[in-house]
Formats: structure tokens, C-alpha cells, sequence
């Protein structure tokens, strides 16, 4: 495949890292320094875009993409007022639109975990769920994407939650996520349960930034060809 990609961080220099090593050339890259690019001249002959950049340039470039006819695998979180319009766009357009706010199939099965410990969770009002996260100190929003869809996840199943919350003392029917940023940590995220008679934790630990990578090139394969809005639920085939 030919893929651009659109944000060059230190996520953006590991997709380019994996996805040389798996064949694949890059042969377009915009960061802050060359936005103009990101046009119908240099998307031309692009067989993916991949795209982390920032919350508040990810939907225009999205939108950009998808209006040259571009496919679009977008892991930039912290843009969710825009998403649906983004969606939208790709619908209209007849693209091909993939977004995760985390790529890592780990967590991606960490997920699915928790909606199964939910769902068993509904029948027992005694245990008051929590949740943690922890990231590097460059991380530009908090809650991380993956402790919102994570949260919005466990409360589809927990009829006593209705939401989440990025207060220490959350009122009892929303789900109180702590945000922790130190170091250069890829990303923790952990659910907690707690009773009058026990704990039960449920943690995933991100070793590098190998994995998310890895995922957003997978999701780029897995794109080709497609039209629609897909997610890593699709990818991995765990819709149901």
C-alpha cells in the first residue's frame, strides 16, 4: 500500500516504522509544517491515510481526505463533538472511514472483558465501580479516548450508571475516572469494583507504542477496498 500520514509524532514515526517493516511505503507525511499538502495533488495515487494528529485539527483533515476519494483510518481521541459529523461526511461521500479511539487489539479484547464483568456486575448493586488511567506526561487530553469508550462501555450495561465523570468524588450515578499523567508511560487503564467485603481489579498495561501501531496498520489493510464506517470490532470480527 501507499499511505499518507497525517500527524508525525511519536505515534506517527512508529505506524511508519511497522508499516515499512510489513512492505508498505510511505510516501506522503503532514505535520504542522506542511498542512497545505494535505490536497487532491499530493493525496493523489494514496491508497490509506493514517491519521493522529490533534483533537483540533483531526475532523478537518478527516473531512479532507474523504473529499478526494481517500480512505481514512483515524486514531486522534478528544474530538468526539465531531465525530458524528465526520461519519456523516463519509456517508454522503460513499467512503471508507475507520476510527478506534485505541488500536491495540489488547485492548480492544480488554473492552469486550469489561462489558462481559458489567453485564455479571448489573445484579450486584453492592460493588461501586471506579476507574483509573495513566499516561505520558504529553498526553493532550483526559480522559484518554480509551477510558471514555471504556466508560461508556461498562455504563451501557450498568443500569445504576448513567455517564462518567473527571472528578475525584463522582455522585453515585456516574462512574469516576482518575486521570494520571507522569513519565513517558504508553498507557494504563484499569476498572475497579469495590464491596463492603472484597476488590476486583481488571488493568491493562500498554508496554510500548508498538502495539497501537501495529493495529492502525492492520486497520489500514483491512480497509482496502471497503466503503463505510468501520471499527476494530469489524477488524477483529467481535460484533457480537
Amino acid at each position: 500500500m501507499k499511505i499518507a500520514l497525517v500527524g508525525y509524532g511519536k505515534m506517527g514515526r512508529e505506524i511508519e516504522t511497522v508499516a515499512k517493516a510489513k512492505g508498505h511505503e510511505i510516501t506522503l507525511i503532514i505535520d504542522e509544517r506542511n498542512t497545505d499538502q494535505l490536497d487532491a495533488e499530493h493525496l493523489s495515487g494514496i491508497d490509506v491515510v493514517i491519521e493522529f494528529s490533534t483533537p483540533q485539527t483531526a475532523c478537518h483533515n478527516v473531512v479532507t481526505c474523504l473529499r478526494y476519494g481517500v480512505p481514512v483510518v483515524c486514531g486522534t481521541t478528544g474530538w468526539g463533538d465531531q465525530l458524528d459529523e465526520a461519519k456523516r461526511y463519509c456517508q454522503k461521500m460513499g467512503g471508507a472511514f475507520f476510527y478506534a479511539s485505541n488500536y491495540s487489539v489488547g485492548v480492544n479484547l480488554f473492552f469486550r472483558l469489561n462489558e462481559q464483568l458489567a453485564r455479571m456486575m448489573n445484579r450486584f448493586p453492592g460493588y461501586e465501580v471506579s476507574m483509573r488511567e495513566v499516561h505520558h506526561t504529553q498526553k493532550k487530553d483526559a480522559p484518554s479516548g480509551t477510558a471514555i469508550t471504556l466508560a461508556e462501555r461498562i455504563v451501557a450495561w450498568l443500569d445504576r450508571k448513567s455517564g462518567w465523570t473527571n472528578e475525584p468524588e463522582a455522585k453515585t450515578d456516574r462512574i469516576a475516572i482518575v486521570s494520571e499523567r507522569t513519565g513517558t508511560v504508553p498507557g494504563i487503564h484499569e476498572v475497579r469494583y469495590e464491596s463492603a467485603a472484597d476488590i476486583i481489579t481488571v488493568c491493562h498495561e500498554a508496554k510500548s507504542r508498538k502495539g497501537f501501531a501495529e493495529g492502525a496498520v492492520l486497520a489500514a489493510e483491512f480497509i482496502q477496498g471497503k466503503q463505510g464506517i468501520f471499527s476494530m470490532d469489524d477488524m477483529l470480527d467481535i460484533n457480537d
